[in-house]
């Protein structure tokens, strides 16, 4: 993402002019955005403005603030086609399936936005690219819209982010009384501003609240913890269901396979997996690098907090957004936060 040049320009705009913004957006390209589909709010495409889930819950659904699963999925698909061979005589063709259409994501929120950017490192930072994620992400815009505070379950300011941190969309929006500011971030974000249609304004956007920050334990310090028993009795509730890596805007363990779609005809797929099933990475012969659910949560909290920084050059930055996602999701109670703090307590 290219950063525009000179000061961030800013827009004073009302529920009106976003709405119609946003329908010509919808008619132009593929628009992404939270929709209530049965109860649950997802980042779905919508045709027009009128579909998008404004502020807040529909009548049952379990997500008020944001989605349920992260933006994610747009970049790195649950489940998807790389290519197809069709098989005649002696002769194979590969037809790849590489994505071509332009996306914009709205109502994108700022650990959403900086859990892409940490997929970056692996997928489109590091030799060799992946190229799908790569189309997907030249070819998609994000419109970002600011927290004004922290959820019942977010912790980003612990991780280093914050409810309104723009660094990592195009476009970032803020409420306010009437309407909301809208902000500029890169070319990309500028070029998809409607040209002389609204106001320009000097105003800054207010500060989000930011409170509840509690300390995380720093990378070097997580060595120290790989033996503890702590990871055996901690894992006595796990289920070892994988939820909390379905969730997470950050896992992005994948397995590929080939199915039958006809005699002759053939496809390839990427789908997700998670370290946190019994057999991932089980090799030829059955054996189980990590047969115990102890390792596997162990695992599970290392790569966030140790491997993926080590292996990417993230630095002190972690690969938890802290969004919270996966302490709704677990049915047994294995709460992210509960463990950073044990384990900085007995750091």
């Amino acid at each position: 993402m290219s950063k525009p040049k000179g000061d961030k320009k800013r827009w004073l705009i009302s529920q009106i002019e976003l709405e119609t913004w946003l329908d010509g957006i919808a008619n132009a390209r593929t628009l992404i955005a939270p929709r209530h589909v049965s109860g649950i709010m997802l980042y779905r495409q919508v045709a027009k403005s009128k579909e998008i889930a404004w502020h807040g819950q529909a009548p049952g659904s379990s997500n008020a603030f944001r989605p349920l699963l992260s933006v994610k999925e747009i970049f790195f698909p649950q489940t998807e086609r790389l290519f197809t061979i069709q098989k005649t005589g002696q002769e194979i063709h590969l037809k790849e399936a590489f994505p071509d259409w332009e996306t914009v994501v709205f109502d994108v929120r700022p650990c959403d936005a900086r859990g892409v950017k940490l997929l970056d490192a692996l997928f489109l930072d590091t030799n060799p690219v992946d190229a799908f994620y790569a189309r997907r992400r030249e070819n998609t815009t994000l419109i970002g819209l600011a927290c004004k505070e922290l959820g019942p379950t977010c912790f980003c300011t612990s991780v280093g982010g914050a409810p309104d941190d723009s660094h990592d969309v195009d476009i970032m929006l803020y409420e306010t009384d009437g309407g909301y500011l809208a902000e500029a971030v890169t070319e990309k974000g500028r070029f998809l501003i409607p040209s002389g249609e609204w106001k320009e304004t000097t105003a800054s956007p207010k500060q989000a609240m930011d409170s509840g920050q509690f300390p995380v334990p720093k990378k070097g310090k997580w060595p120290e913890h790989f033996n503890d028993e702590y990871w055996m009795r901690m894992s006595e509730r796990c289920l070892s269901c994988r939820a909390c890596a379905y969730v997470c805007p950050t896992c992005r363990c994948f397995a590929v396979r080939d199915e039958v779609l006809a005699p002759g005809e053939f496809e390839r797929i990427r789908c997700w997996d998670s370290c946190a099933g019994e057999n991932y990475r089980r090799v030829a012969g059955g054996h189980k690098p990590r047969a115990e659910k102890g390792e596997r949560l162990r695992n599970r909290f290392f790569c966030k907090y140790y491997y993926y920084p080590e292996q990417y050059g993230l630095g002190t930055v972690s690969a938890c957004t802290g969004c919270g996602r996966c302490i709704e999701v677990c049915p047994v109670g294995v709460d992210i936060t509960e463990v950073l703090m044990d384990l900085e307590k007995s750091a």
